[in-house]
C-alpha cells in the first residue's frame, strides 16, 4: 500500500494559522471518540475534564465532545459540538456534527466553514448510505480538503486488505461527486492508532497520522488567485467624504485599483485603505477595513465592491443553487422567503425546486428563487462567502435553507 494512500497527493509542506476541520461519519462510527483522542493524545484535555470521564475508570473519550444531557443518555452526537485546541505548529477549530440522517442539517452547518472534513467510516461495515451522504455534504459545501478515516481497523485484525477496499470504494463514489482530493487514513481512535501517535501494529502504512496531515495541510479558504470581493457592511461619513466598511472577503484590494460598485454598475479607483485604523497600501483576504473611493458614488450596505477585470461577479434576479433544507416546515414552490446575502437581504420567490414538489428537514436539492432585487453572487465553487446564502421566513426569522449559488452547470 503506498504511503497514505493518498488520492490527492496533498503537499506536506507545514501549513501556519487557523485549520477549521469538520468530522462526520454513520452513527456509531467513532466520531466523538476520535476527537476525543485527538484532544487527550495532543495534551489538550484539563485536569478536571479528565477526572470527569475517568470516574468508572478507563477514559470514555467521547465524553469529551457529547456534552447535551440526551446525548449521553443516548450514547449518540446530536448537535455540533465545537472544540478548540492547539499543537505547536497549528491551532484548530473542530465541529462535530452528528451522524444521524434527520441531523444532517447540522453537519451542514458545522461543515459550512470548514476547510477539512474527516470522513468517518466502520472498517467491519465499509462505505454506507449516510457515508455517501456526508460524501455529497463535503462536494455540495466545495470543502477543500476530505480525509476518509477508516476507524475500528482493530475489530477487523488491522487488515491491509480491509482499508484498500473501503478506500477504493469511497475515492471512486467522490471522484463522481466531483470531490477533488481524498486522503485516507486506517485508524483504531479507542486505542489510539494512527490518531496521533503512529500505529505499531499497521507496519504495511507509511502514512501521517491524522494529527500530522491535520498540522500540515496548506490551509487555503479560497483560491489564492481568487478576486477580491468587498461587501459594504456599514457607511462611515468622515466630514465631507465617506468610508466604506466591512470585511474583504476574497483577493486583494490596492490603493489605485480601478473598482466597480455592483449592482449599479458604477466604476472608479480606490482613494484609500484602512485596516485597524492605519493607513496601508494594500489589503488582503480575511482583512476588516475602510475603503475610500475616488469619486462620490452612491454606495449602501449590501453593495459590493469587486476590480473591474474579466472576473466580475454575477448580477443577477435569479438564482440557481444547490440547497440543504434545515427547518422541519417544508420548502414549497411559490412561497415567499427572504434571501440574506453577505451583506443585504432581498424579498424571494421560490421559482423550482427541480424533480420535487417540497423539500423537507435534512432535504439535499436544488433551487431556483427570483429576488425582488438584484443580488451580486459568484459561483459556490470559486468564492465561498459570496457564493453561499441562507433563505429565511420573512414572518419569524427562522433560517429555512441553505443555499450554495451554481452559476455552471
Amino acid at each position: 500500500m503506498s504511503a497514505s494512500v493518498s488520492v490527492s497527493g496533498v503537499p506536506g509542506a507545514a501549513g501556519a494559522g487557523t485549520l477549521r476541520l469538520a468530522t462526520a461519519g454513520s452513527v456509531d462510527d467513532g466520531k466523538s471518540t476520535l476527537v476525543g483522542r485527538l484532544l487527550h493524545d495532543s495534551k489538550s484535555v484539563l485536569a478536571d475534564q479528565l477526572e470527569a470521564i475517568s470516574r468508572t475508570g478507563t477514559p470514555d473519550l467521547a465524553l469529551l465532545t457529547d456534552g447535551l444531557r440526551a446525548e449521553r443518555e443516548q450514547g449518540i452526537t446530536i448537535d455540533v459540538a465545537y472544540r478548540y485546541f492547539a499543537t505547536p505548529r497549528r491551532r484548530f477549530i473542530l465541529a462535530d456534527t452528528p451522524g444521524h440522517v434527520q441531523y444532517t442539517r447540522n453537519m451542514v452547518t458545522g461543515a459550512s466553514t470548514a476547510e477539512l472534513t474527516i470522513i468517518l467510516v466502520d472498517a467491519r461495515n465499509g462505505v454506507v448510505d449516510q457515508t455517501r451522504r456526508h460524501a455529497a455534504v463535503a462536494a455540495m459545501l466545495r470543502v477543500p480538503h476530505v480525509v476518509l478515516a477508516v476507524n475500528k481497523m482493530d475489530l477487523v485484525g488491522y487488515e491491509e486488505s480491509v482499508f484498500a477496499r473501503i478506500t477504493a470504494g469511497f475515492t471512486s463514489y467522490a471522484r463522481e461527486l466531483g470531490v477533488p482530493a481524498v486522503t485516507a487514513i486506517p485508524i483504531s481512535a479507542l486505542v489510539g492508532d494512527n490518531v496521533v501517535e503512529p500505529s505499531a501494529t499497521m507496519d504495511w502504512y507509511g502514512g501521517p497520522t491524522v494529527l500530522e496531515h491535520l498540522e500540515t495541510v496548506p490551509v487555503t479558504a479560497e483560491s489564492p488567485d481568487a478576486p477580491a470581493r468587498f461587501p459594504v457592511q456599514y457607511v462611515i461619513r468622515h466630514g465631507e467624504s465617506r468610508h466604506y466598511a466591512g470585511q474583504l472577503v476574497s483577493g486583494t484590494l490596492r490603493v489605485g485599483d480601478a473598482v466597480t460598485v455592483h449592482p449599479s454598475g458604477r466604476t472608479t479607483t480606490i482613494a484609500a485603505l484602512d485596516v485597524l485604523g492605519t493607513r496601508v497600501d494594500e489589503a488582503h483576504a480575511g482583512a476588516s477595513l475602510t475603503v475610500r473611493l475616488a469619486d462620490e458614488l452612491d454606495v449602501a450596505r449590501g453593495d459590493l465592491i469587486a476590480p473591474v477585470d474579466g472576473r466580475a461577479p454575477a448580477v443577477t434576479q435569479d438564482v440557481t443553487a444547490a440547497v440543504c433544507h434545515l427547518a422541519d416546515q417544508p420548502l414549497v414552490v411559490g412561497r415567499r422567503v427572504l434571501v440574506r446575502h453577505t451583506t443585504r437581504t432581498v424579498a424571494a420567490v421560490v421559482r423550482s425546486l427541480g424533480a420535487v414538489d417540497a423539500l423537507g428537514a435534512n432535504d439535499l436539492g436544488r433551487v431556483v428563487l427570483r429576488t425582488a432585487e438584484p443580488v451580486v453572487v459568484d459561483d459556490y465553487a470559486v468564492i465561498r462567502r459570496t457564493g453561499a446564502f441562507l433563505v429565511v421566513d420573512p414572518v419569524d426569522g427562522t433560517t429555512l435553507t441553505a443555499g450554495m449559488t451554481v452559476l455552471r452547470g
